[in-house]
């Protein structure tokens, strides 16, 4: 009975040792992402049930993808400087309501998003 109950604690031991092991890589190795966000979303605007339009900030980097039940696109490749300058201007009183409630020009505003994301040959 004392042989197996050094070898239940033996066994216990070497378990804790590598638990604590576990626990201190996975807490140095994630720590600095966790800390700096490395990948962050910045919005998300829903253009149908199954489409969006994302901005993402990946280290000192904006980018806009097309999110589709499918796939994710990369629509455009913009520095943080330029999302920061929108997000300001967009702070700013909108304009009119009747020009952003009109019809024709949230046609136009989709037919400009079609041609950019149309792929040619």
């Amino acid at each position: 009975m004392p042989d197996m109950m050094e070898l239940s604690l033996r066994i216990s031991l070497s378990l804790l040792i590598l638990l604590g092991i576990g626990w201190g890589v996975l807490r140095f190795a994630w720590g600095p992402m966790r800390r700096g966000r490395i990948i962050a979303l910045l919005g998300r605007q829903q253009l149908t049930r199954g489409s969006a339009v994302a901005l993402v900030r990946v280290a000192d980097r904006a980018l806009v993808l097309g999110v589709t039940d499918h796939q994710v696109t990369l629509l455009t490749e913009t520095d943080l400087g330029t999302v920061a300058d929108a997000s300001e201007m967009a702070k700013r009183p909108a304009a009119p309501a009747g020009s952003a409630l009109s019809p024709a020009t949230w046609r136009q505003a989709l037919n400009v998003l079609r041609d950019r994301t149309v792929r040619r040959s």
